[in-house]
């Protein structure tokens, strides 16, 4: 319904956000790392929203970029996990970590989000491994692909497919990839030489 609101901050809580909107304040719910990000009161902010509609209310949820916009309706569509575990897990984790978490089986890290038990975190592994990719992770939501960036997300992914093989896991071989300062073409080689050095 509503795609993004963008305004002057007029207040922030941990948890809320309100966007003066042409003299209209809107409630906007925000996770803590989203908090964490803004400029502060009078700072100007863009929030991607997702609207949630109920028969009681009527509530917006803001993210900084379409990227968490979309792990964040990617958490909701499990059970049991609704807005508010969506943002409880965003605030302890960015929307990479949580692939990352997700891709290498680790519910320990989601289950430290405020109200999501280990049993709940098992369960969005279970759903979402097939719905989150190694190369979402290498893809930012403001980046179109080409073919150039297929190739080097190629690239990415055979490092991180080489670093698995030598016995890393699949999550820290996606951040020591992810923490290369890459330049376009680079070879899988290059990239794993580089990420090698992130692994220590």
């Amino acid at each position: 319904m509503i795609g993004f609101v963008k305004g002057r901050i007029d207040e922030i809580t941990e948890d809320n956000v309100v966007v003066d909107i042409g003299g209209i304040g809107c409630n906007v719910k925000i996770s803590g790392e989203t908090a964490a990000q803004l400029s502060g009161i009078n700072g100007e902010v863009k929030l991607y929203t997702y609207t949630c509609v109920r028969e009681d209310s009527f509530q917006l949820y803001g993210f900084l970029t379409r990227d968490d916009l979309e792990i964040f309706k990617k958490l909701i569509t499990v059970n049991g996990i609704g807005p508010k575990g969506g943002l409880a897990i965003l605030s302890v984790m960015s929307a990479d970590n949580l692939r990352f978490a997700i891709i290498s089986g680790d519910a320990a890290a989601i289950a430290k989000a405020p109200g999501i038990g280990k049993k709940t975190a098992e369960r969005v592994i279970l759903d979402l491994k097939d719905k989150v990719s190694i190369e979402d992770t290498f893809v930012s939501g403001k980046m179109t692909q080409s073919n150039e960036k297929t190739a080097d997300n190629q690239a990415k992914k055979e490092a991180v497919e080489a670093l698995t093989a030598l016995g890393y896991s699949a999550s820290d071989a996606l951040r020591a990839v992810n923490m290369v300062s890459f330049e376009e073409g680079m070879s899988v080689e290059t990239i794993l030489k580089l990420a090698l050095k992130n692994m220590f």
